[in-house]
């Protein structure tokens, strides 16, 4: 079969370097390096033959053990087994620099679909360019960076790998070589559990090096095609958002300081950053008439910088003004010469203020209510106090909250809940007054189920020293679970109807910003109900929000696999269609999505500008082709409601949570040192599914190579509607409805992530036997009908480029998913000492590791 260009291309850049840059691993620094990479390739090959015969990784590894005399002890084996896993890390992470060294050859889209094809679209069509002037000035992107235990590399490991992909741009093969042996004599990983702080500046490495540099440029790109008309100075495009040292929902770890502490470097790495610039405008601007004004800003951006202060405020208008001063010295009197250096900085301060990103704040309902509870007990409001205030119904609460002010202040006895809380919303006060208003000004309610949580959290405000007038707050309910995404509307509908948030949201420009999560849903409702759930949400938040004239913005707790709302995220948002409001993308960006699609200047220049592009598209398409049908929601609707059948019963079996406690390595990852937080709530209290965390959920499922929660009901909702008579409509809708295509086809890249054969032993086990053969039966159905729906003969037809660089991927991972289930075969004997099993869980936890970090949105 002929190769596409692109494929030529992926062949020629990526896999035929990585053979020949492999070949460098035998020199690495390792103890036994070369005698282990002479064994991977059979130990590789091995595995694959092994999972071709479905013999179980017991087998695997015992009969390759057999060929080598000198593997008889345990010890050595274990030994060579660590190896390999250390040697497969690093192949990992070159495979990962080969392939973002050639992204701009290998990932680019069609012209038609990116941002630079618009806009060169747009300077030949005076009519568009008129259109997307007018949508720009009202459209906004946030990402928002995410602490998640699935950022496994550390800021040492990614400014190498940042080095190693510059090194292979230019074919430098010294140079890449040095940097293999630095990678191999770097740690990859935490001895110690990280603080959020120390997640902070974990994810500040890539606020520094990528985020900084590639808004500001593609800022500047746009900006010159619309010249006449400086759009950051009256709008802000490009917004980061950060959680870290924030998101203290479930994480006992998070405390107020350590928000502070965030807060402050946060502002001290950006105000470095200025400091950088600075030297670089310093270096150029050597002419008279700027001397004053350069010294003013040499001494904030160094004092800003290097010097801990107390009493911090907000500069940038100053800064600001200082460099208008220098820009209009150069036009004046200097030709404008190296204006251009000026402009940049200029742009980079209104894009960050003293701020960078923005710090938001989320915490639990359930501990909101708790510490509304004991505020309004010790202040003794009366409106709370005449009756059982919280075993009223919704309609009473709301008649009976009021909105005193007060000053209440915590004392030592409080609940530590109750004072971080309280202490953390006067923070937020402090934090404005240092890094400017959207340093912080988000507070996200995380659980929420009605209005009253809203309007609970505006009281503690109002009791902790803050003004109604002066809330300068924006309050974001959380939707998370199918049952809340089902009365999301109905609470927000309540919401814009009550006086005094009325009020508010004036205030604050009439917008509200409503978050939905993809995870929690996922693992409550499967993959289709969830995405059905989300979509229909959304459809009627938008239409509550334009009834009340609000503008509605969604911020997405997106993932990075699909099951997460992961996948192909900008095709969502191109295809909205006109029900859903679509004016702002609002996205969380987590865990090894992080550095896969925003690690480099290249890849995060192309997924900023394709999620732009996308925003731009889906309000410019007049023809509105993407907005289903009532009678294309009714099948939809069906399929999500077949689907959730099939997966609520399949969580509700005796064995699924078993299933995942014995077989996975879920009871471990609690262990592995990359996150401040538990992989589960409750974290005292026995495993249940509603207090996992749908990342530990995901995880999993991943590890396993079954990836669940990304497909399992979708091949029975596709077999209902073909038994029905309705399989033309689902096909029509597949090649008519963006949504839904982009829906099956993130299904198809769970898929391909899988691999049924590998856990083929259990089939035979007495205990796991059957509910396996249930998992893989419906594998094998959503298969066959996904490759009939879409016309194609294999997963991922359409996307080759994608499709082999997963295949490579996992047959770099292999001997890790067959080493990690060997040992939990042997944690499962129940027969190993208590120093043998130690080994073995630290095999266990090490694979973990390499396999997330290869599938790069696995988590």
């Amino acid at each position: 079969m002929k190769l596409s260009q692109k494929e030529a291309t992926f062949n020629n850049e990526v896999v035929t370097r990585f053979e020949l840059y492999n070949s460098l691993f035998l020199t690495l620094p390792f103890y036994k390096v070369k005698h282990t990479g002479i064994l991977l390739p059979f130990f590789t090959s091995h595995c694959e033959q092994g999972v071709k015969q479905q013999l179980s990784p017991v087998n695997i590894i015992e009969s390759f053990f057999g060929q080598y005399e000198q593997y008889v002890q345990e010890a050595d084996r274990i030994d060579l087994l660590f190896r390999i896993i250390r040697y497969i890390e690093r192949q990992v992470v070159l495979f990962d620099a080969i392939e973002d060294s050639a992204f701009n050859k290998t990932s680019r889209s069609e012209d038609s679909a990116s941002l630079e094809g618009l806009l060169r679209q747009a300077a030949n069509t005076p009519g568009l360019k008129e259109k997307m002037r007018e949508k720009l000035q009202e459209f906004s992107l946030r990402i928002v960076l995410t602490a998640h235990p699935t950022q496994f590399y550390p800021g040492t490991v990614l400014a190498i790998i940042n080095d190693l992909t510059e090194a292979v741009k230019q074919n430098d093969i010294s140079n890449v070589n040095l940097l293999l042996q630095q990678l191999g004599k770097t740690p990859f990983f935490n001895k110690n559990k990280p603080t959020p702080v120390d997640e902070a500046v974990s994810l500040a490495w890539f606020l520094e090096n990528v985020f900084y540099p590639v808004s500001a440029a593609i800022q500047s790109q746009i900006e010159d095609e619309f010249d006449d008309a400086p759009l950051l100075e009256s709008h802000q495009l490009i917004e980061l958002g950060f959680w870290p040292g924030g998101d203290r929902d479930g994480n006992p770890n998070v405390t107020t300081q350590g928000t502070r502490e965030v807060s402050e470097l946060l502002r001290k790495i950006l105000f470095r950053c200025y400091y950088r610039d600075f030297r670089v405008l310093k270096r150029r601007i050597t002419f008279r008439g700027v001397e004053t004004y350069m010294s003013k800003l040499y001494d904030l951006l160094y004092v800003n910088s290097f010097s801990d202060q107390e009493n911090l405020a907000n500069q940038q208008d100053e800064i600001i003004e200082n460099l208008q001063k220098i820009k209009e010295v150069l036009i004046s009197d200097h030709d404008s010469l190296f204006i251009n250096v000026v402009e940049d900085l200029i742009r980079k301060v209104r894009l960050f203020g003293c701020y960078f990103a923005s710090l938001d704040i989320r915490q639990d309902s359930r501990v909101l209510r708790n510490t509304h509870k004991h505020c309004r007990e010790s202040i003794g409001i009366t409106s709370f106090t005449s009756e059982d205030y919280d075993s009223l119904p919704e309609e009473q609460k709301l008649k009976h909250i009021t909105f005193e002010e007060h000053d209440f202040q915590c004392t030592d006895g409080d609940d530590p809940l109750v004072k971080d809380t309280l202490q953390t919303i006067r923070l937020i006060k402090d934090i404005q007054q240092a890094n400017g208003e959207k340093g912080c000004h988000r507070f996200i309610i995380s659980n929420c189920q009605q209005a009253s949580d809203i309007l609970q959290l505006m009281n503690l405000f109002l009791w902790s020293g803050w003004k109604a007038e002066e809330l300068s707050i924006d309050f974001v309910p959380l939707f998370e679970t199918v049952p809340d995404l089902t009365i999301a509307a109905s609470v927000m509908d309540k919401l814009y109807s009550h006086p005094f948030y009325k009020e508010h949201l004036k205030r604050r420009g009439n917008k509200q910003i409503v978050m939905l999560g993809f995870s929690d849903s996922t693992k409550d409702g499967g993959y289709l109900m969830a995405n059905w759930s989300i979509y229909k949400a959304k459809i009627e938040l938008t239409t509550i929000a334009r009834t009340h004239n609000i503008q509605l913005a969604f911020f997405d707790g997106r993932g990075g696999p699909p099951a997460r709302g992961g996948g192909k995220t900008q095709k969502f948002y191109a295809t909205m269609g006109r029900e859903i409001a679509n004016d702002h993308i609002q996205l969380t960006i987590q865990g090894q999505t992080i550095s896969s699609q925003y690690g480099s200047w290249d890849t995060a220049h192309y997924n900023i500008s394709q999620l732009i592009n996308a925003g731009l598209v889906s309000a410019l398409n007049s023809a509105d082709k993407e907005t289903m049908s009532n009678s294309q929601k009714s099948l939809f609707a069906k399929m999500a409601e077949d689907s959730y059948r099939n997966f609520v019963a399949l969580r509700e079996d005796p064995l699924f949570i078993k299933y995942l406690e014995k077989l996975s390595p879920l009871t471990l990852l609690s262990q592995i040192n990359i996150s401040s937080r538990p992989v589960k709530r409750n974290s005292g209290a026995e495993l249940r599914l509603e207090d996992l965390r749908a990342i530990s959920f995901v995880t999993s499922w991943s590890q396993l190579k079954q990836n669940i929660p990304g497909f399992y009901g979708v091949g029975t909702a596709l077999q209902d509607i073909k038994d029905a008579g309705l399989w033309d409509n689902v096909v029509q809708l597949y090649q008519t409805s963006g949504q839904f295509k982009t829906i099956i086809d993130n299904c198809m890249m769970s898929m391909s992530k899988s691999d049924f054969r590998i856990t083929s032993y259990l089939k035979e086990d007495k205990e796991f036997g059957a509910f396996w053969e249930k998992l893989r039966i419906e594998f094998e159905l959503t298969k066959k009908l996904i490759l009939e729906l879409t016309n194609t003969s294999v997963l991922m037809e359409n996307y080759p480029i994608e499709r082999r660089s997963i295949a490579i991927r996992e047959r770099i991972v292999l001997p890790l998913v067959i080493i990690q289930h060997y040992a939990l075969q042997q944690l499962k004997t129940g027969k190993l000492s208590e120093e043998q099993t130690d080994i073995y869980n630290k095999l266990i936890i090490r694979t973990v590791y390499g396999i997330v970090n290869a599938g790069r949105n696995l988590a």
